[in-house]
């Protein structure tokens, strides 16, 4: 299932089985390559073909990834591609760990994503650069208003995330826009005290 971002919406049971280096390498491949099959993607993944392909059947009954159902020149290999723009998931207080699994599982392979994109964003021409940018601002708000403020987010998103490949002008490009929202921890003398 997919949401108006098109990205794969993961219950728990998908968190669980995307929770492992081998996949999520496998899904951000094809993100980034298209249609590849397991073979190609073997090495890139850290496993033999036979392991890769068994990792995306394993993705593919969560919706992840799908056969390719475009012709690559015939002979017996299967083509895979990922599934939408992305994938989400909540951690579910009453079972949190699969969401908890899957969110240090991406941390660990997406870590230095960040630092690899500030070490080469000086080739970016001007106008990217002036677009690029890291917002860290502290509110105080509410669960309901932190729905309501993601809800708002994706609105905006949506057109952009859904527009087809015909649609996009010459000149766009590829953009991650990485989005936490970490609520923290407060005591009780905080809560009381409203301290910033």
């Amino acid at each position: 299932m997919t949401n108006r971002l098109n990205d794969v919406e993961l219950d728990a049971h998908g968190a669980r089985a995307l929770a492992h280096p081998v996949r999520l390498a496998i899904l951000a491949k094809l993100r980034a390559v298209g249609s590849s099959t397991a073979s190609q993607l073997a090495p890139d993944v850290g496993a033999s073909p036979s392991v890769t392909s068994w990792h995306l059947r394993h993705l593919a009954e969560h919706g992840l990834v799908e056969d390719d159902p475009a012709d690559h020149g015939g002979g017996r290999s299967r083509w895979w591609r990922a599934v939408g723009s992305g994938f989400r998931f909540q951690v579910d207080p009453d079972d949190p760990e699969p969401g908890l699994a899957l969110s240090d599982a991406i941390e660990a392979s997406e870590g230095g994503l960040v630092e690899r994109w500030r070490t080469t964003r000086s080739s970016l021409a001007p106008e990217w650069l002036a677009v690029s940018g890291r917002y860290n601002t502290r509110i105080h708000a509410t669960p309901k208003e932190i729905a309501a403020l993601d809800d708002a987010i994706e609105a905006l998103l949506a057109p952009l995330a859904r527009r087809p490949s015909s649609d996009r002008p010459a000149d766009a490009r590829p953009v991650r826009i990485l989005r936490y929202t970490m609520p923290e921890a407060v005591d009780d003398d905080d809560h009381r005290h409203g301290s910033d």
